[in-house]
């Protein structure tokens, strides 16, 4: 039952939504994951749990309304209402409540050795999506991970850092952040690349990252492709639609598509060369797009706009202290216009478990 509850309670984290959908998972691939004894994420704001708090940047989610419903009401650095997918796997995964930034100074030795968050909203595969708003590039994230392992192994010596670093559950959620800024909203990189070209070259900064990692002890290694970044509220707002009439954006959904397809295939050669090594691609884009379409179906009222202010812009300094926000958050997919709720997150991991069981 242990073994059971573990394989179910995995798909609960934000980029394991669709796992099993996945053409790259099969019960073989879920039975070689052990049991996990850290949690590792790498990534951006869908997983950053307050990195951000600590570098000069104005992409900060530490101040009201943001942490509404977290414990204590509490503005933690989390883009959203609540928790974020990587607390609630840990959890459930039995880990530990909350995966801690690490960069945080108050960082114990307990956490260390059970794993941290190297996330940083904003961050993506391409540099220039970090130069904009000065966030921690992905593969800063790497050197950040090899100050971990220092500090890991300076508490439980070589031998069992190597361990722990070789069965913990390594989570990579990024990407989505590359193609808003550079090559939808402003198009920099469109001077230089079609849409096929762009997809290229983030995958080959993803592939080069996965490598990095493997080299650095990770076995375990989860990969969220991206979800249908034309539903994102910012986005319909970005296309100057019509308040009452919006829909999503069918040519950036079909972008999602298309990477998403190279990116399983990717993961699935990488998995081939990487000895010892589980690469699971993560679909999200198959739940997202079916609560956009069937929001009653999962409890949810409004999917094209959030719920703190307008809901139509509003997401980090815009969603502040002075932004009113919706009178239930459950009711809405979105928290801003970009950060699902904390009521999606849990809705996510009850739709998987059921569907597992």
């Amino acid at each position: 039952m242990a073994r059971v509850n573990y394989i179910i309670t995995a798909l609960s984290l934000q980029i394991v939504w669709s796992l099993c959908m996945s053409k790259l998972c099969s019960a073989s691939d879920l039975k070689n994951f052990g049991s996990f004894p850290a949690i590792l994420i790498f990534g951006d704001s869908t997983v950053d749990t307050g990195n951000n708090n600590f570098i000069p940047t104005i992409i900060k989610a530490n101040y009201s309304p943001y942490g509404k419903d977290f414990p204590d009401h509490i503005a933690t650095g989390r883009f959203s209402n609540g928790k974020l997918i990587p607390d609630m796997m840990a959890s459930r995964l039995g880990i530990k409540e909350l995966v801690p930034p690490f960069l945080d100074p108050k960082l114990s030795n307990d956490d260390v050795k059970t794993g941290v968050n190297f996330a940083s909203a904003g961050s993506g595969f391409d540099d220039l999506t970090t130069m904009i708003y000065k966030v921690i590039p992905m593969m800063m994230q790497v050197d950040m991970f090899k100050n971990y392992i220092q500090r890991l192994t300076e508490i439980v010596g070589v031998d069992d850092s190597k361990k722990i670093i070789g069965s913990a559950l390594v989570i990579l959620s990024a990407g989505t952040n590359d193609f808003t800024k550079n090559f939808y909203d402003l198009p920099v990189r469109k001077l230089q690349y079609n849409i096929s070209g762009y997809q290229d070259f983030i995958q080959d900064t993803l592939q080069s990252f996965i490598k990095e990692i493997y080299d650095l002890g990770c076995r375990n290694i989860v990969v969220a492709g991206l979800p249908p970044i034309g539903c994102l509220p910012i986005q319909e707002t970005i296309s100057f639609q019509p308040p009452l009439t919006r829909i999503c954006l069918e040519d950036q959904n079909s972008d999602s598509i298309s990477y998403n397809q190279k990116l399983s295939k990717l993961l699935g050669n990488l998995q081939l060369q990487l000895h010892g090594s589980t690469i699971l691609y993560a679909d999200i884009y198959t739940p997202l797009i079916d609560m956009v379409n069937n929001p009653h179906k999962y409890g949810f009222e409004h999917t094209n706009t959030g719920c703190c202010g307008t809901g139509l812009a509003e997401v980090a300094p815009l969603c502040n202290a002075l932004t009113p926000t919706c009178e239930d958050p459950s009711k809405y997919l979105f928290w801003d216009s970009v950060h699902p709720t904390e009521a999606a997150y849990k809705f996510m991991t009850e739709l998987f478990l059921r569907q597992f069981l």
